[in-house]
């Protein structure tokens, strides 16, 4: 086992470390070119690139495809004879030309993965394209024979290029009314039970005369909106379930739904919550009388757990419900692929036990430390059994709160702490494929929060591991402004006024 590494073009998604196996060299001589003709683009000055999403040579600077690395007579690499319709789909992808010499100079043949083939026709690829949320990668086997594989990466767009930015969008739907306008902008999709059944199914608002009935439904319906280049997280309908294999029947379940290309198993932190008294939250006044924090070690771990053992069953995993920074270095031992930064009630608390403790502070009023302690108790900070917790403790809980999340100065707080804090992180893994996905927003402030974000010069480096995500309309808010209407009515007026 060796590696090659060649260099790629610029803002194309190519794994150019090479895998050396041990591989069986099956390839039969074949007039490659010939057989290929009419699939091959003419190569010339009227030959338009972009029809393909290949990269336009912008200079004078020698290329190469990975179609003319191969020859159809004489010394040099020849195809693989069962792999000539795969082949076509990356014939003119383009090879800078030391990376031309580099194949050239070790392959006797070219052919494709097994894991090619499979993606190609499980999407339906178009001829002359490879898809979207994949990057072309060389493996190569015994005796030269160098295979084109494609290697799940949802910063990649159709035919191995780029997305237009590092940092990608998500949304958060089961909507497929709602996801259809926005698909084409998005590298990701999440959902849970709540947004399914509550926003969805059970909304007569969203599902448009009662068409969709079952959660298998929505899901199928999803992934054929959203085609090949966007990863789904769908979550465990119940995490404390005993029966390991009922989970795993359930994720095999969505994999099959939406292939193991896209699918990503949600798996959630427990907490201190356990299948004994998970009912407190479903009964009564569904107050929980255990402390989020306060609970056996084997509970407080549950989620990292399952997290763990369903990516030792071949999932991929988003490690969900996470808020606050100091859950993310434990989280990451469970090798997640997406972890989270929740922004949105996490804020909204913030500003509501700062609002209380100035108040009192003020005032020197007891009664706003007793209103502290039932926003405490209902907000889960404290249990129900802690509805007569000492004043003076609850001060000192909140005032704790406040400094860790660094909101106790008079500047209004953005609420993002947890996100730089978990960029750094990544930035200290060694799980290169693992992302952060910021999520649960509102408000007029948190996009563009998270917008002013994305230009410190900080994370510059780590842009490419962020996923923002939120509802379609949300993030529709954001693309519009006062002077769009304003400059309408100019150019309308104008556009009208020549008729």
């Amino acid at each position: 086992m060796g590696s090659l590494h060649i260099m790629p073009l610029a803002k194309t998604c190519f794994n150019w470390n090479i895998r050396l196996t041990n591989g069986e060299l099956n390839m039969k001589p074949a007039n490659f070119a010939n057989d290929l003709g009419a699939h091959r683009p003419e190569v010339g000055p009227a030959y338009d690139n972009d029809r393909l999403g290949r990269v336009t040579p912008l200079d004078m600077a020698t290329r190469a495809t990975i179609g003319s690395v191969i020859v159809s007579s004489g010394s040099g690499p020849k195809a693989v004879q069962d792999d000539h319709k795969y082949l076509a789909h990356v014939l003119d992808i383009p090879l800078s030309l030391s990376a031309y010499k580099e194949v050239s100079s070790i392959a006797q043949g070219i052919g494709v993965t097994r894991n090619f083939r499979e993606v190609i026709d499980y999407f339906k690829v178009p001829a002359n394209e490879t898809p979207a949320g994949f990057k072309l990668g060389f493996v190569v086997e015994r005796d030269g024979l160098v295979q084109v594989d494609l290697i799940r990466d949802i910063s990649c767009d159709k035919n191995g290029q780029k997305r237009p930015t590092d940092f990608l969008f998500s949304a958060d739907s089961a909507n497929p009314y709602e996801v259809a306008p926005i698909k084409d902008l998005l590298g990701n999709l999440t959902c849970n039970p709540g947004i399914i059944y509550d926003l969805f199914i059970n909304n007569p608002k969203a599902n448009i005369g009662g068409h969709f009935k079952t959660r298998d439904e929505v899901m199928v319906e999803i992934g054929r909106t959203l085609g090949p280049g966007c990863d789904i997280s769908v979550e465990l309908d119940n995490p404390f379930e005993s029966d390991v294999q009922k989970l795993l029947d359930e994720a095999a379940k969505f994999r099959e739904m939406l292939s193991p290309y896209r699918v990503v198993i949600k798996v959630p932190h427990t907490g201190s919550v356990n299948a004994a008294n998970v009912g407190e939250l479903l009964a009564g006044d569904k107050k929980f009388h255990r402390r989020y924090d306060q609970g056996p070690t084997a509970d407080l771990l549950r989620g990292h757990q399952l997290a763990l053992f369903m990516r030792e069953h071949g999932y991929r995993v988003n490690f969900t419900l996470m808020f606050e920074p100091y859950q993310t270095a434990m989280a990451l031992q469970a090798k997640p692929y997406f972890i989270n930064s929740f922004i949105r009630h996490r804020e909204s608390q913030t500003a509501a036990i700062k609002r209380s403790l100035a108040q009192y502070r003020v005032t020197d009023d007891p009664s706003f430390l007793v209103d502290l302690r039932t926003l405490l108790v209902n907000t889960d900070y404290l249990s129900a059994e802690e509805k007569d917790f000492d004043l003076f403790q609850v001060k000192k809980m909140a005032e704790r709160i406040l400094e860790y999340r660094q909101a106790d100065g008079l500047d209004r707080n953005d609420g993002l702490d947890s996100v730089r804090h978990n960029l750094r992180m990544l930035k200290a893994t060694n799980l290169p494929d693992t992302r952060l996905i910021v999520c649960s927003m509102e408000g007029d402030y948190n996009y563009p929060d998270i917008d002013r974000l994305l230009t410190e010069p900080e994370f510059a480096d780590v842009l490419d591991r962020l996923v923002i995500t939120a509802q379609p309309d949300y993030l529709a808010k954001f693309t519009s402004c006062n002077q769009v209407v304003s400059y309408q009515r100019r150019f309308m007026n104008a556009a009208s006024s020549a008729k």
